[in-house]
């Protein structure tokens, strides 16, 4: 099965990408993540991620442009339901280059994590799904979060403190390292 990976950075694909392997997926990478601020922690995570599938050995796409205004655009109008928001976002954008380029199904290394909140994004991926017809692949992989601290020390890869939205890290910066809120939750 040819499946496009959306890759929210590279420690949380160190995992993911070895467990789809050896399910037997055939992998492309694909990092778009407009939500990511200061653009040098966008360009950091884009480093590590770049880093880690040259490793692997893995393809990867990337859409370089980083655009902040499209994200402002489709997620500021309703700061309630913005991590569902931003979900949705990025995996349209996953689900329309994986039918155009003929993939049979997409997946996002978000799930591995346990602050992220897995029902929106399983809801937005099988929205997508439906809009571009081509299968979105839900797993649930937080049970292996821990391991890709391991696995990102082992590659030298960076491990950032937040989800990447300028929101989520004026929230960590609030609980100063505390468990994270439950809206807007960070990595």
């Amino acid at each position: 099965m040819r499946t496009l990976l959306h890759i929210c950075c590279g420690p949380c694909a160190t995992y993911v990408v070895k467990h789809l392997r050896e399910a037997k997926h055939v992998l492309t990478g694909y990092f778009f993540n407009p939500n990511i601020h200061p653009r040098e922690e966008y360009e950091r995570r884009l480093q590590g991620v770049e880093t880690f599938c040259h490793s692997a050995r893995l393809a990867l796409c990337l859409d370089r442009t980083g655009d902040q205004e499209s994200w402002h655009d489709a997620v500021l109008s309703e700061p309630i339901k913005r991590c569902y928001l931003c979900y949705g976002l990025r995996l349209e954008k996953v689900a329309e280059l994986a039918a155009r380029a003929g993939f049979d199904s997409f997946s996002t290394t978000l799930l591995i994590s346990p602050f992220q909140q897995h029902e929106d994004i399983r809801r937005a991926g099988e929205e997508a799904a439906l809009r571009f017809g081509v299968a979105f692949h839900y797993a649930d992989w937080r049970a292996h979060f821990k391991l890709t601290y391991q696995l990102a020390r082992e590659s030298a890869l960076y491990r950032q403190k937040y989800c990447g939205c300028f929101l989520s890290e004026r929230e960590r910066i609030a609980t100063k390292g505390n468990a994270p809120l439950v809206q807007g939750s960070s990595k």
